[in-house]
């Protein structure tokens, strides 16, 4: 066995993580003790790593096809690139530079990163080269260069263990960011006095934590920082000094605000003048208030001003540069920031610089070696996609993102993928939402194999270092933007590409994007991979010379404007999310789960990260749900001004009245729909260009569709069972369409079983149910079998060595549950064997159902915590008798509410 250190490619907290394995394949991992982001702590995505380090579904030789609508054939490295080199030149040819585009990950590498954005901006002299970073952090962007004067976060983790004020707005870092909400915890364990103000319309577990949640309405959280200024002026808490030698445009800011009282936000927000007035009083009166910030504000169409306006907030108190102070965007991706860096959006250039200065471009021009680098903006990730279905750009490269279920309003992008002359899909995943729509798919390498540095949300850098080789054919991303790049400049006639792209490591890219930031704002060259892999992790800047990195940022209060000065900006507070009205008059939101995540085509790998939510569904408030006389787990129609899906209602109080809430992670591959994406809308912010993914206005119905099926399918032996279960799972994507509704998840944690879940309005045909039947190994001498042809049921059992691993009830799934349990459980059937398929809802022997698992780590389920809750147990009690909540710490915010729902029954 050997031990090789890496990261979490998961969030942007950037957890380190170790990787124990045999050199060909990952055994387990743990967390780095330590790394300065997680001193060893892992979630339960990032400590299940090594159960989604598995070779099925994974892209393993380039394939190609030679005209749309046939299949893929295999092809060598050689005939792949040159068929794309083709392509791309005979475009760039005939239509110009701007007709090819390249789209990209917050998953690369930042030399990933580096290579393709010279590639676009340096040899094919275009600027469409946009990332899935615009979906995510693009407005966090836009807020800090607007106010601070670049894209710096001036904070660090540590300022958690100082503030005695936090203010989470549109984030959930419970689920989003579990470790660094980890701190969060103990800072509040050990400074019981810091408050923490929570804005989120929905009580989520960061909610659930805080001293004081403003749930307000969606789209209104600049008329609420208005009005906590309004009140940090009425009050005096101005730090008028500090602003007057520091700042600029405090008093046009302070014209607008004046008429913004906590009265008047009330009633725009939905939340008490007096709580406003809380808030405000908290975070004037603190020594150190820090806000947080994510998906909330940055996914808005008004994304850019809700940032400013938090911003402000800090700087009216000029507390910013000082432990536990300041403004600190939470990044969602594990390398969204190393992209920034290197200028991996259209409208930015390496090293920070603007794209639009002409300064900055002759820099990176004389850098790079090359006559000048093009002047015309990029469109950005809404605009390409646009372009692509236009007509605009004929030829598309997708590097490591999966726009088929992440982009807006699915049904424009399926149009588009579908128009595009060529498109080209670089990914590790073979069975991902876009592969179908890719001409040519070339393997990829992904965690675990790849080699270069990553920078998370402190502006801490990482060497990451590839433990075991990658499979079949697969390269390195930069590997692959590299060959490309010698075979188009051969194309195009560009003798200069074999110079411009001559990088025999992934450390020699490195080098050089360190050099391009020497003087610059986050100057990285001080650093090389020795160092760190000496001296472990740093934050940037770190110049040459320099003993360490910036722990925080603007502490002089010299910020990166033309002035000096930051900016006081006035937000456009007439903008809103999209209008309720009475054929739309329920305000949906999207957001992450705690155990998966994206596009699950990594998390969906592992049976146990299905244990918390096992099945896409719709959050609603039971209030409306009894309303429309519908019932806690109904099929309803969810309906947008864009589109429609199917999912099951969920009654939760965690929604208020008239809001609901859709995970975003459920796409295609797993649904009978593209899942919310079908429903959102893709207008952006004028700044940013970042699209209004967070809220959208959606009616529901419940939806009759009588005809249902439940089929689930384990082995007796694990490694079958890890197996087959991906295998059938893959296999049942082109089936789900076929249906109403129809979901594909999995189930168990050592022996993983795959589930699917049918509804339908017609019969089912019996040949479909033999297909699947096939598909799904229904068969065979230790299968049993009932029918009733009148009633139309049917129904299949397989029992093996005493255990239940095989199950279809078709027509009658009302023991669904306990039979799903039994198998994951992998009890014995002899006492049940008879039952098995009678339509009982509850076990026929005694004993109680474990229902669904909060603790991952340590699978202890929902029942065993509310059991021993009504019994008298507190947190403490729960972690010493079951151990819940002591390994990884993911589930604590639900035990601390599971406590709290207890107390509150016996009361």
């Amino acid at each position: 066995m050997a031990e090789t250190k890496s990261t979490c490619p998961y969030c942007g907290v950037g957890c380190g993580v170790i990787i124990q394995h045999d050199g060909a394949r990952v055994i387990e991992v743990r967390g780095d003790p330590e790394h300065p982001a997680n001193f060893g702590r892992l979630c339960t995505k990032g400590s299940t790593l090594h159960f989604t380090a598995r070779p099925e579904s994974r892209l393993l030789y380039p394939e190609l096809r030679t005209s749309k609508g046939e299949a893929r054939a295999r092809v060598s490295w050689d005939v792949a690139l040159d068929t794309a080199a083709d392509k791309f030149a005979s475009v760039i040819r005939e239509h110009g530079p701007d007709a090819v585009g390249f789209y990209l990950s917050g998953q690369l590498l930042t030399e990933d990163y580096y290579v393709f954005n010279k590639l676009a901006k340096g040899l094919v002299a275009t600027n469409n080269v946009d990332t899935n970073s615009r979906l995510c952090m693009s407005s966090a962007v836009a807020a800090y260069k607007q106010t601070l004067g670049a894209d710096a976060p001036p904070c660090s983790y540590e300022d958690f263990d100082h503030s005695d004020c936090m203010l989470i707005a549109g984030a959930n870092p419970a689920f989003a960011h579990p470790i660094a909400f980890r701190r969060i915890e103990a800072a509040k364990a050990a400074r019981p006095d810091m408050k923490i103000i929570v804005v989120d319309p929905r009580r989520t577990d960061t909610a659930a934590s805080a001293d004081l949640h403003l749930a307000i309405l969606p789209g209104t959280d600049i008329w609420l920082f208005n009005a906590m200024l309004h009140v940090l002026l009425w009050e005096g808490y101005v730090n008028m000094p500090w602003v007057r030698e520091h700042t600029e445009g405090f008093e046009a800011l302070r014209q607008v605000v004046r008429d913004v009282t906590p009265a008047v936000a009330a009633g725009i927000c939905g939340v008490p003048a007096d709580d406003i007035i809380k808030a405000a009083k908290w975070w004037g009166e603190a020594q150190a208030p820090l806000s947080l910030w994510c998906m909330g504000l940055n996914q808005s169409h008004h994304g850019t001003h809700n940032g400013t306006a938090l911003i402000a907030l800090s700087l009216a108190l000029g507390k910013i540069g000082a432990p536990g102070c300041g403004p600190f965007s939470l990044t969602g991706q594990p390398n969204a920031m190393g992209g920034r860096e290197v200028g991996g959006l259209s409208n930015l250039l390496s090293a920070h610089r603007d794209l639009a200065n002409p300064a900055h471009r002759a820099e990176v021009a004389a850098l790079w070696g090359i006559e000048s680098v093009p002047e015309k903006p990029g469109y950005s990730a809404i605009e390409l996609f646009e372009a692509v279905r236009e007509g605009k750009v004929k030829a598309l490269w997708i590097a490591c993102t999966n726009p088929a279920h992440s982009m807006p309003q699915q049904a424009l992008i399926r149009e588009a993928l579908e128009k595009c002359e060529f498109v080209v899909l670089q990914e590790a995943y073979a069975n991902t939402e876009t592969a179908p729509y890719a001409d040519l798919q070339l393997p990829a390498l992904t965690w675990a194999e790849k080699e270069g540095t990553v920078t998370n949300s402190e502006r801490r850098i990482t060497h990451v270092n590839a433990a075991i080789p990658g499979p079949g054919e697969t390269r390195a991303d930069w590997a692959i933007a590299r060959d490309f790049a010698l075979k188009l400049g051969e194309k195009l006639g560009q003798p200069d590409a074999a110079r411009l792209f001559a990088y025999p490591t992934a450390e020699s890219v490195f080098l050089e994007h360190a050099e391009s930031t020497r003087g610059r704002d986050l100057d990285i060259t001080g650093l090389s991979y020795t160092l760190l892999d000496e001296r472990g992790p740093q934050q940037w800047p770190f110049a040459a010379g320099a003993s360490e990195g910036a722990t925080r940022l603007y502490a002089d209060g010299k910020f990166e404007t033309a002035s000096g000065k930051a900016q006081f900006i006035v937000p456009a507070t007439s903008l809103t999310s999209e209008a309720i009205d009475a054929r739309y008059p329920l305000r949906m939101t999207t957001g992450r789960l705690r155990d998966q995540w994206h596009g699950m085509s990594r998390t969906g790998k592992a049976a146990r990260l299905y244990s918390h939510v096992d099945e896409p569904r719709i959050d609603l408030n039971s209030s409306d749900l009894d309303r429309r006389s519908i019932a806690d787990g109904d099929l309803v129609r969810v309906k947008s001004r864009r589109g429609s899906i199917v999912l099951r209602a969920h009654a939760t109080e965690e929604v208020r009245p008239g809001h609901a809430f859709i995970a975003m992670h459920w796409g295609r591959n797993v649904l009978s729909s593209s899942g919310v994406n079908e429903l959102t809308l893709n207008k952006v912010d004028p700044h940013s260009k970042q699209p209004e993914l967070k809220h959208a206005a959606i009616q529901i119905e419940k939806i009759e569709l009588p005809y249902q099926a439940l089929l689930m399918r384990s082995a007796v032996y694990a490694d079958a069972a890890n197996q087959l279960s991906l295998e059938r799972a893959a296999a049942l994507e082109p089936w789900l369409r076929k249906f109403d509704y129809a979901a594909v998840s999995l189930a168990g944690r050592d022996f993983p079983s795959v589930v699917l879940r049918i509804a339908h309005s017609s019969p089912i045909p019996a040949e479909w149910l033999a297909e699947l039947d096939a598909l799904m190994d229904l068969q065979g001498e230790h299968c049993m079998a009932y029918s009733d042809a009148r009633r139309g049921v049917s129904k299949k059992a397989i029992v093996e060595e005493g255990m239940l691993t095989g199950l279809r009830l078709t027509g009658e799934t009302a023991a669904g549950g306990w039979l799903k349990e039994l198998m994951i459980e992998r009890a014995p059937t002899d006492t049940v064997r008879r039952w098995l398929f009678a339509p009982l809802p509850k076990a026929p022997v005694a004993g109680s159902a474990r229902g669904r698992i909060v603790c991952n780590c340590l699978n202890v389920s929902e029942n065993e915590i509310r059991a021993a809750v009504a019994g008298g147990a507190n947190l403490d009690a729960l972690q010493a008798s079951l151990k819940c909540g002591t390994s990884c710490g993911s589930c604590v915010p639900e035990l601390k509410r599971l406590v709290a729902e207890g107390n509150k029954a016996v009361v």
